[in-house]
């Protein structure tokens, strides 16, 4: 599943900590996200929805290749 967090997270100037703090779980978690070795889980996937005031769907969308 391809995401666009690296991005958004440079955008607001937060580290992969920084963001691990605001959603509740380890910096490890989200350089999994980052580099497409961990699917979120639905509740996860949506509070990073909210954090960055975006859809699911604008966040992630299926890797297709």
């Amino acid at each position: 599943m391809k995401n666009r967090l690296k991005v958004l997270r440079a955008e607001h100037d937060w580290s992969q900590a920084d963001l691990a703090e605001r959603l509740g779980v380890s910096r490890q978690t989200v350089n999994a996200i980052e580099t497409g070795k961990y699917d979120p889980s639905l509740p996860l996937a949506f509070k990073l929805a909210q954090l960055f005031a975006m859809r699911i769907e604008e966040l992630f969308e299926p890797d297709l290749d």
